[in-house]
């Protein structure tokens, strides 16, 4: 009988190891860096992959067919904000959780999923009748079936994140991401038009959910009552809120193009639109994974925090910027030689939003400081003030079709929308706004120089037939142009510096990690 005490711990413990953090923080700088750089070289494989698929399925269907997906998506977009409630990121975030804990948020997201998939069905005849197109009531029962799925597994990977298991949710992303679209290009192939871009999340949705399940072996129990999650929905409540405000901003766009304008024009912006953020994402999505856990884990010490946020900033402003402005010069042949003829109409779309994603890379971060500071209330309040400039600028544009929208949208974000979204965060907390700026300095010079450089060239790279050939030319002025502007600043110099030390630190492997991180 005495045994059974030690019996019952033991498996206490047993269930609890999945929410257990303190083990990371013995080398929670080499951990970042290390999820950091596999989790960016896993995003570059998915971003070869599913830049080469666009291609080929950008020529196997029509405008019209991504225009009919749009257009569901603004009623499965505006519901899916409740489908999370921001509970992962309370489940990232929080210094101690339970079994049961984690057990109520997990039946909570399934509800929650499986109603807001019931509603979807339920209104998609009135979303046909409001776009007077009878096809969309089964691309909605199609989306539907993915928001249930995807609720099975909001948990799951919360917890793989939670504990840093980057290589799991590497593999699970790849997996996904591969067979997606491997069905998406037989479908649209074998001619299945839009239904081949509802397979593709479909697989996406099923393949993440028996990854999820295989990789955390954690299971739920029944819901219990008084487990102490009331702060935490609250927490997430707050991020909700966030969410509902700037869904207007992110979707109020397509819902008008698509009525106002019709199919084809809503195609055009929404692949232009896709095609400039696919990328980005690639960077900043496996860094929010990487960087949330991290600075929640250093929110009780706000001078390693401070230094870690603007270390990773300072990579990302490397990275993106001139590869965004880049982009915006070389806008018509990137556009000819991805997608084709038909889609010309997209480069002009693709060039002004452009100018927004120069700094949304990092603007985006700004929510992480929201995030693991645990301000979520000012989270919410700046949600309410982002969305409203944007509602604004996109009415302004709307007159003017899809390229009025993205002029507008893209002018106002980046002169308004940003700095005052960095004033606003940067009020309270370890990182102020002249932080974000002084570290991204050196970053936007060299973008703002190699956009000047590539202007002058473009008649010269015109030259050349090829538009392989082109792009390959503005490629290489961009870096030269980059590197030669950072490296005659001080503060050019030190960014680099700190590259080739980060870069340096990968190669030495796990023994030296450990002895140095990127909080020093």
């Amino acid at each position: 009988m005495s045994t059974e005490p030690a019996k019952i711990e033991s498996v206490a413990v047993d269930e609890n190891r999945h929410f257990r953090t303190d083990h990371l923080n013995e080398d929670l700088g080499a951990r970042t860096i290390r999820g950091g750089a596999l989790t960016l070289t896993v995003q570059l494989l998915k971003f070869a992959l599913s830049t080469a698929v666009t291609i080929v399925v950008a020529r196997l269907l029509m405008p019209q067919d991504y225009g009919f997906v749009g257009m569901v998506m603004v009623l499965v977009n505006f519901l899916t904000m409740f489908q999370y409630l921001g509970l992962p990121n309370a489940t990232v975030k929080w210094r101690e959780l339970t079994h049961v804990q984690v057990s109520n948020l997990f039946w909570v997201n399934v509800g929650l999923s499986s109603a807001i998939a019931l509603v979807v069905v339920a209104c998609s005849p009135l979303l046909a009748k409001f776009y007077k197109q009878p096809n969309l009531i089964g691309i909605a029962a199609g989306y539907a079936l993915v928001v249930f799925l995807t609720g099975l597994s909001i948990q799951h990977l919360a917890l793989l994140q939670r504990q840093m298991r980057f290589v799991a949710l590497a593999v699970i992303d790849v997996a996904a991401l591969a067979i997606g679209l491997a069905v998406t290009i037989i479908a649209a192939w074998k001619g299945a038009g839009y239904w081949a871009l509802v397979l593709n999340q479909l697989m996406f949705a099923s393949v993440t959910m028996v990854g999820s399940w295989v990789a955390c072996s954690w299971r739920p129990r029944l819901p219990s009552r008084n487990t102490g999650v009331r702060s935490m929905i609250s927490y997430g409540g707050n991020l909700t809120g966030y969410n509902l405000t700037t869904f207007f901003a992110q979707n109020l766009d397509n819902a008008l193009i698509g009525k106002v304008w019709g199919a084809h024009q809503l195609g055009i912006y929404s692949k232009a639109y896709q095609m400039l953020l696919t990328p980005i994402g690639q960077v900043t999505t496996p860094l929010w994974t990487v960087a949330v856990p991290t600075l929640s884990r250093l929110a009780d010490f706000p001078e390693r925090y401070r230094a870690a946020y603007l270390k990773i900033v300072e990579k990302i402003a490397m990275l993106t910027m001139p590869a965004v402005v880049c982009g915006i010069a070389t806008s018509d042949w990137l556009i000819l030689l991805l997608l084709g003829q038909q889609w010309n109409d997209a480069s002009r779309v693709f060039m002004f939003l452009g100018i927004a994603a120069i700094f949304q890379p990092i603007s985006r971060t700004g929510l992480w400081l929201f995030m693991t500071q645990g301000r979520s209330r000012e989270m919410f309040k700046w949600g309410v003030i982002g969305s409203s400039i944007s509602v604004v600028s996109i009415l302004v544009g709307l007159r003017w079709g899809a390229t009025g929208v993205a002029a507008s949208y893209a002018i106002t974000d980046l002169c308004l929308t940003t700095p005052l979204m960095f004033w606003y965060v940067g009020r309270r907390g370890p990182v102020s706004m002249s932080d974000v700026y002084r570290t991204v300095a050196p970053s936007l010079l060299a973008a703002a120089g190699s956009l000047v450089v590539l202007v002058i060239a473009r008649p010269w790279i015109e030259v050349f037939g090829s538009l392989i050939a082109r792009l390959f030319l503005a490629s290489l002025i961009t870096l030269a142009t980059s590197a030669t502007v950072l490296v005659v600043m001080p503060a050019g110099r030190l960014a680099i510096q700190s590259l080739k030390e980060t870069l340096l630190l990968l190669l030495k492997g796990k023994s030296s990690l450990r002895a140095q991180t990127i909080t020093k």
